[in-house]
């Protein structure tokens, strides 16, 4: 499963003629530690948080979230964002479902159809962004421009202050 994801993800940067970089290094899924593996700032990391928001009682959204590394996601803007009443964490084997990937390597795309891809434009700042490609031991660094252009997220604010 991951590493199709893997695969797929090098495949699209290739295709779409990204600038980028693969990264092998210790198998590593905590956003700070592997930063250090990384060489960065995790800041700079484009850590995606799969989200379930409610809304009303009978319809589920789900929300690929985009934000740094070093911060974390408010519900509250999220909801305001989808027209929702309740968000939390997708539970864990619906956000690997919908990812394609196990928590702690789940990339920046929303390769499921079921799922709203948003990036936080705190990580517009940076030329290059850094996330775990489908694997614990694999990192894609991709110029932001050629993120924004291929993922084509929708860039709202959704990290808590």
């Amino acid at each position: 499963m991951a590493d199709d994801i893997y695969q797929k993800l090098v495949n699209l940067l290739d295709e779409r003629g990204a600038t980028y970089r693969v990264i092998e290094h210790d198998p590593e899924g905590e956003t700070a530690a592997v930063s250090a593996l990384r060489g960065h700032d995790p800041a700079q990391a484009a850590k995606c948080i799969i989200v379930m928001v409610k809304i009303g009682k009978k319809v589920t959204r789900f929300v690929a979230a985009v934000l740094p590394g070093d911060r974390r996601v408010s519900f509250d803007k999220l909801k305001a964002l989808t027209g929702g009443t309740f968000a939390r964490f997708a539970e864990r084997d619906v956000a690997e479902k919908l990812a394609g990937t196990p928590v702690g390597t789940i990339p920046p795309f929303a390769f499921d159809e079921r799922l709203e891809l948003i990036f936080d434009p705190e990580l517009l700042q940076y030329d290059e962004v850094f996330f775990n490609a489908g694997r614990l031991d694999r990192t894609i660094g991709v110029a932001t421009k050629d993120y924004l252009a291929i993922a084509e997220p929708r860039i709202e604010s959704i990290m808590e202050a």
